[in-house]
């Protein structure tokens, strides 16, 4: 058999899709700025606070985040390392509710 064929046991692998997902936010990892690091990526514009978008111990089973990362509305399957592969919908949702622009407020990293 060949590699590319979906074996048994595989298939949740091989046919785990979804559409139309929210992005509620692309942030940059930690970074230098004038010989400075950045570590403040979990703020928004109404936060009085500077602070990382890792809460306080780490995320469960993977730790700091300090690379650029995706936030997304509901879930990804799948374990927590796995990559995720992005790419512009086939089909476009004209519904309201996927239309309205997102404006964070607040992110509890608590």
């Amino acid at each position: 058999v060949q590699f590319t064929v979906a074996r048994a046991g595989q298939k949740g692998y091989h046919h785990r899709t979804e559409i139309n997902k929210k992005i509620y936010r692309l942030g940059d990892g930690y970074h230098t700025k004038e010989g400075k690091l950045i570590t403040s990526n979990g703020s928004t514009e109404y936060d009085a606070d500077e602070k990382p978008i890792t809460p306080m111990g780490g995320f469960p089973h993977y730790g700091e985040v300090s690379n650029d990362f995706v936030m997304v509305k509901g879930c990804c399957v799948g374990p927590k390392k796995r990559v995720v592969t992005l790419r512009k919908s086939l089909l476009a949702s004209f519904k309201k509710k996927q239309m309205e622009k997102i404006d964070l407020k607040f992110i509890d990293t608590a």
